[in-house]
């Protein structure tokens, strides 16, 4: 077994960070908690850095070939901490005092860690394990309001995490036994001569567990709940980062899989397509913006299960991995506003903000209309070389529903836009309160970033990789 401690850095400091925030908020008193999230930050800060440095390293695996050390592990070592950077930026104002205020921090680092070490996995039990520490984070992060709200979203979310991760355990025992191994290398081999009928039964029930942490149909039935449901922080983080993790783990687990036994890119094009239609159809009546962009998010899902859909294509994983990093940011833009202004709890309520939040409406407009894929956003780039891909890769049919679900999808982001900007409207929630001023700070500065990566997308799309390891 190759033993490389000094190529898991950017993970072993998340746990580290973990256990020293953990530790150190259990004695600090609660007036000095900051100083924990701070530790924390500084701990995803650290990570990020040491990510930066060993991406120019080569392409290889580490532990008996269970951990993938490539290009899209790499960019998960980068987006999830920059993410759970931002998360922890825009929650300031929400946490600070609350006794519980180091255990948001460490969540968030626990759950970053499970969501890397789902990207880098392979190998179905690295998988498993990996699943198992990015939900149960999950779970408590839901519930860390400890409100009534808060405890359904928890509960909800924990009975159907349990319920698709016993099916996911389910898959990976069906695929070892069609194997006989688990590692990825191992199995593609192994699974080559295996009955169409069980191979699809274990590739399925493996796809569920990856299914709910992307919050993809048919696992999607949590997100909308969770959400409205969580505090405005843990919402924007259940939101965005397992995604990451859980898409290139779903790309790299099925490049494994012998495609002449089973059509499993017809089967990610269905979801693909199922996800954003039923995503966008069930936004368009939503007067909460955050259960809006809880079904925003499960539309973005399909447009990201696209690049999955054809994964064969050299320019899948380059798309992937740049549409994640676009709608990381934008989808966290659009998150700070609302923790902003925590009191407005409807569209309606919105009515106005121009007049009195003008930095903050802008934040929203560019991230609402990033979010739908509007030019020089970052989400434009996105979506442009993913629709290229899969049009390349002979799924135009694919491409004709997300072009009419990306134009559907501007009618309910401008129900949120528009009263916000028109001049001289005034909503009854009174969108003249005063903003979070952390999380206000953060939506300004993903806005921007959104806006410098779409600019910067011809200088950040060729150093993505295209090879994946195992």
């Amino acid at each position: 077994m190759r033993m490389d401690p000094l190529a898991l850095v950017p993970e072993l400091c998340l746990l580290l960070g973990a256990v020293v925030t953990l530790l150190s908020g259990s004695w600090l008193p609660r007036h000095r908690q900051w100083i924990a999230g701070l530790l924390a930050g500084s701990a995803l800060a650290a990570s990020l850095t040491a990510a930066a440095v060993l991406a120019a390293g080569p392409d290889r695996t580490v532990y008996a070939g269970t951990y993938a050390l490539d290009g899209a592990t790499d960019a998960a070592r980068v987006i999830v901490p920059a993410a759970a950077l931002l998360v922890l930026a825009l929650s300031a104002g929400r946490v600070r005092g609350d006794r519980r205020e180091s255990e948001f921090s460490v969540l968030v680092l626990l759950a970053s860690l499970g969501s890397v070490l789902l990207a880098g996995a392979s190998d179905l039990l690295v998988l498993a394990v990996a699943y198992l520490l990015a939900s149960i984070s999950l779970y408590a992060l839901v519930g860390w309001g400890r409100d009534q709200n808060g405890a359904e979203a928890a509960l909800k979310v924990y009975l159907l995490g349990a319920l698709f991760g016993i099916t996911m355990l389910l898959g990976v025992a069906f695929l070892y036994g069609l194997g006989g191994a688990t590692a990825y290398a191992a199995l593609a081999d192994g699974l080559a001569g295996a009955p169409a009928g069980a191979l699809a039964a274990g590739t399925v029930t493996l796809l569920a567990g990856l299914l709910f942490k992307a919050g993809a149909i048919p696992a999607h039935f949590w997100v909308p709940d969770a959400a409205a449901g969580a505090t405005v922080p843990a919402a924007a983080f259940l939101t965005t980062v397992p995604k990451i993790g859980a898409l290139i783990a779903l790309y790299r687990v099925l490049t494994i899989l012998p495609g002449a036994a089973l059509d499993w890119r017809l089967l990610v094009a269905a979801l693909a397509a199922a996800s954003m239609t039923l995503g966008n159809l069930a936004a368009f009546a939503q007067t909460d913006p955050r259960r809006l962009l809880g079904y925003s998010t499960i539309s973005q899902v399909g447009y990201l299960l696209m690049a999955v859909a054809v994964a064969a294509r050299p320019d899948a994983l380059r798309s992937l991995l740049f549409y994640l990093a676009a709608y990381a940011v934008t989808n966290l833009g659009a998150f700070a506003v609302v923790a902003a202004l925590p009191a407005l709890r409807t569209l309606r309520s919105y009515s106005g903000l121009g007049s009195h939040h003008p930095w903050l409406t802008g934040a929203l407009v560019v991230c609402l209309l990033g979010l739908v894929g509007t030019p020089p956003t970052a989400v434009f780039i996105g979506k442009l070389t993913v629709f290229s891909a899969t049009w390349s890769g002979a799924m135009p049919w694919l491409v004709a529903v997300a072009a009419l679900n990306t134009l559907a999808s501007l009618f309910y982001y401008l129900r949120w836009i528009a009263p916000a900007v028109t001049p001289g409207s005034h909503g009854p929630a009174g969108a003249g309160a005063a903003a979070d001023h952390w999380a206000g700070g953060t939506a300004v500065a993903a806005a921007a970033a959104t806006l410098v990566l779409g600019a910067g997308a011809g200088l950040v799309l060729p150093s993505l990789s295209d090879v994946l390891t195992r």
